[in-house]
């Protein structure tokens, strides 16, 4: 969202009309949500869940009124499913994204979009060798919040952006989180797990990442389970528990960025500071929330209007969806995903290495929505 810009004409070659069919594979916790917000949005008729525990896909299906459930082969057999929404665990991500388009779906993953750059390169050379599409959580930044801040930004409330300063820290998910295990394991802990929320904010607001500098601890080799049928069990954490990262975007701006599960204090927060105030964010990981702007001489905070949807996660599937059948480009694209991964990738890699990286990839610009875009509209007739 490095500026307001419209809604480009649509391309020919956008497929047949009518609602866009979706298959989710993975029916654990975060399914809950995509299901009930793509339940609501006529524009996509949701067809199937799937799950290595076919029963657990059928209660998901049950509940939501899904018409058809099972494992993976069957619901990617299904000849109606042209979007294949991916919420596995992140070591499957890559696997199931490349099963998908070879089925010859589109496929819309949530974060990150695999575990290293090179195999979301694989990904996104396989759909395009195949005329597909990949999109990628989050969709957060399509929210009211983080639009209303785009906008605010291009209206120039605080001038031009000089600096941001983006921290997530808390005491970590084993608290509330059933199986929390995979959050500790490569590919997860706060920066891959919560910084794509915060990363994916930043990079639509400023552009692409330019470089990176890291450092990287872990306070605790093993943590407690704190509830539901396995409370009390130890596992093994595999990752950095508590990141600070330097980055300096191609446009201009740097930012500081904090991801820790270390903290006893929660903070959820992004701040961009520009020539002539400050702009304080809402929670990237909401799709609503407080927009506050202070100018220079101003002693106190001022609300901004916030404005656009709150439907919930989902809503880049849809927006895909709408692009898919309009010939447009979507928004929280494969590419946009791509270059986060190599930012997050990046700054483990500069951690490690003790001195800044240097990144490859560039994001495309992601244009705001329309003021008027309305997820529970019929527009594919």
């Amino acid at each position: 969202m490095t500026g307001v810009s419209p809604e480009p004409a649509a391309r020919p070659g956008g497929g047949a009309g009518g609602p866009v069919g979706v298959a989710l594979i993975g029916a654990g916790v975060i399914s809950t949500q995509y299901l009930t917000a793509l339940s609501t949005f006529p524009d996509v008729r949701v067809l199937a869940v799937a799950d290595l525990d076919v029963e657990r896909a059928r209660a998901a299906a049950r509940e939501h009124q899904v018409p058809e459930a099972g494992d993976v082969a069957s619901v990617l057999a299904i000849p109606e499913v042209e979007i294949v929404v991916n919420l596995t665990i992140p070591a499957a991500h890559a696997e199931v994204a490349a099963a998908a388009l070879a089925a010859g779906k589109h496929v819309y993953g949530e974060k990150p979009l695999a575990l290293d750059p090179s195999d979301g390169a694989k990904i996104l050379a396989e759909a395009q060798s195949r005329g597909l599409r990949v999109g990628s959580a989050p969709d957060t930044f399509l929210g009211a919040g983080l639009q209303s801040a785009a906008r605010a930004l291009a209206a120039g409330v605080i001038g031009t952006p000089v600096s941001a300063t983006a921290v997530t820290q808390g005491p970590g998910p084993e608290r509330w989180h059933p199986s929390p295990e995979f959050l500790y394991q490569y590919g997860a802990g706060p920066l891959f797990d919560i910084g794509p929320y915060y990363l994916t904010a930043l990079v639509a607001l400023f552009g692409p990442v330019t470089r990176v500098a890291a450092t990287a601890r872990q306070a605790r080799a093993r943590r407690v389970i704190g509830s539901g049928p396995k409370a009390g069990t130890e596992f093994t954490v595999e990752v950095p528990t508590h990141v600070h990262a330097l980055l300096d975007f191609a446009g201009g701006p740097s930012a500081s960025a904090t991801f820790s599960f270390d903290s006893a204090v929660p903070r959820r927060m992004i701040e961009i500071t520009g020539t002539e105030g400050t702009l304080s964010l809402p929670d990237p990981n909401t799709f609503d929330g407080p927009l506050r702007v202070r100018a220079f001489g101003e002693e106190e905070w001022r609300e901004l209007p916030v404005t656009g949807t709150t439907a919930g996660r989902g809503i880049g599937v849809l927006d895909m969806a709408r692009a898919i059948r309009g010939g447009t480009p979507h928004r929280a694209s494969g590419e946009l995903a791509q270059h986060v991964l190599e930012l997050m990738t990046s700054v483990t890699n500069s951690a490690e290495q003790h001195g800044f990286v240097e990144l490859a990839s560039r994001a495309p610009d992601v244009r705001t929505l329309p003021d008027d875009w309305n997820p529970v509209a019929a527009t594919l007739t």
